[in-house]
């Protein structure tokens, strides 16, 4: 069985462990009102998925 000669120091752990991070969620403005939305999603604030009402929106 492999057995490590020397123990791994704290900087190369880190150094190979900086791309196991969580991705910033894509934003980009709704056509339709120009609020934030994710791509390819129905918009929070006014309902619409391109030219089509999907959901009915609580104006708060």
């Amino acid at each position: 069985m492999a057995v490590p000669k020397r123990r791994t120091s704290k900087a190369r752990k880190r150094k190979r462990r900086t791309h196991d991070k969580a991705q910033v969620a894509a934003l980009q403005p709704c056509p339709r009102c120009g609020d934030p939305r994710r791509p390819h999603h129905v918009c929070p604030s006014c309902g619409f998925y391109g030219d089509q009402k999907r959901v009915e929106v609580e104006e708060a």
